[in-house]
């Protein structure tokens, strides 16, 4: 079975102390956060900034001590079933505005915690989210 290896962050801000998430959706219609394909010799942080920037326009800080997995089966995308990978960090920017990369994503939003998790059509997504949320809470 082929694997494909992406990496990606929860993207967020603060107003006012709220942090506040950078929500993605896929021309498919899926909620979920900035990410993709690992290119050449890039660290799994190199790909997840680059990423972010290429979605987003935005160019945050990963904030260490947090990293997180996910994996999941894409049923027959290519002939066969593929096995995705992907690492998320958690990153942060101040006083950039957002800008959609609209060849690959057909909106972006900034929300809260609650907002944000109601969007999720994956569990995944919000144990990622929620893993997320806490950690910056216990800072």
């Amino acid at each position: 079975m082929k694997t494909e290896h992406s990496c990606g962050a929860v993207v967020f801000t603060r107003q006012n102390g709220i942090p506040l998430y950078v929500i993605v959706q896929s021309k498919e219609g899926f909620f979920g956060f900035p990410k993709g394909h690992m290119e050449g010799n890039e660290t799994e942080a190199e790909t997840a900034l680059r990423e972010i920037k290429e979605e987003t326009g935005l160019s945050p800080t990963l904030i260490p001590g947090f990293r997180t997995e996910d994996e999941h089966l894409i049923p027959f995308t290519h002939q066969e079933p593929v096995m995705k990978h992907i690492v998320y960090f958690l990153a942060e920017y101040e006083n950039q505005p957002l800008k959609m990369q609209e060849e690959e994503l057909s909106a972006i939003r900034l929300l809260p915690y609650e907002a944000a998790m109601s969007l999720f059509q994956f569990e995944s997504s919000r144990r990622i989210l929620k893993e997320a949320h806490q950690f910056l809470q216990q800072k």
